[in-house]
C-alpha cells in the first residue's frame, strides 16, 4: 500500500483577505483563497479567504512536513498567534487557525525512483506519526486545531468479482 500526504498550515477569514493576512505577517503565503472567487467548474467557490503555508514534498513523513513547515512559521509565532486572535474575534464560526494533514491511501505499489549504479533503496516509511511538544505549543500558541483528513483509495475487492 502506498501513501501520498501534504500538511499544510492556513489562517481563515469571512472578513480579512489573505493579502491583509500577508501584510499583518510579513510572510508571503504558498498558496491563497480569495472568498467568493469565480472558478470554472467544477470547482467549488471559496467560502473563506485562506492563507496557507504547505509542504509536498514526497518521500518525508507526516513529522517531518510538520517540521518543515513549523521551521517556516516560528519565527513569526507572535504575529500568526495575534492575528489568529484577531480572525478568531471577526468570527466565531471555529478556530481560523488549522494545521491539517492530507494522506490518501492506496493499493498501487510504492514509486520509487533509481537512478543507474543506484543501489535500491528501501520506500520510505510514512505510516505511522506523531506530535512532538514542539508541534503542540506551536497549536496552542497560535490557537490552531489539527484537522487530519485520510482517504482510502485503494481498489474495493467485492466491486471488481474477486471477493466471495
Amino acid at each position: 500500500m502506498s501513501v501520498d500526504q501534504y500538511v499544510y498550515f492556513a489562517l481563515s477569514s469571512h472578513v480579512t483577505s489573505a493579502a491583509e493576512m500577508t501584510e499583518v505577517l510579513g510572510l508571503e503565503p504558498d498558496e491563497t483563497a480569495v472568498r467568493g472567487s469565480r472558478i470554472s467548474e467544477p470547482k467549488a467557490i471559496p467560502v473563506l479567504h485562506r492563507w496557507k503555508i504547505v509542504c509536498r514534498e514526497p518521500g518525508l513523513s507526516v513529522d517531518e512536513q510538520i517540521a518543515r513547515i513549523l521551521e517556516r512559521l516560528t519565527p513569526h509565532i507572535d504575529a500568526i498567534a495575534a492575528l489568529a486572535r484577531r480572525l478568531d474575534a471577526e468570527d466565531t464560526q471555529g478556530p481560523s487557525a488549522v494545521l491539517e494533514v492530507v494522506r490518501y491511501f492506496n493499493d498501487e505499489p510504492v514509486r520509487q525512483e533509481h537512478h543507474l549504479g543506484d543501489a535500491p533503496t528501501e520506500a520510505p516509511k510514512l505510516f505511522g506519526w506523531h506530535l512532538g511538544r514542539d508541534v503542540l505549543d506551536f497549536l496552542h500558541l497560535t490557537g490552531a486545531v489539527l484537522d487530519v483528513d485520510e482517504y482510502d483509495l485503494a481498489q474495493d475487492y467485492a466491486d471488481d468479482g474477486s471477493a466471495s
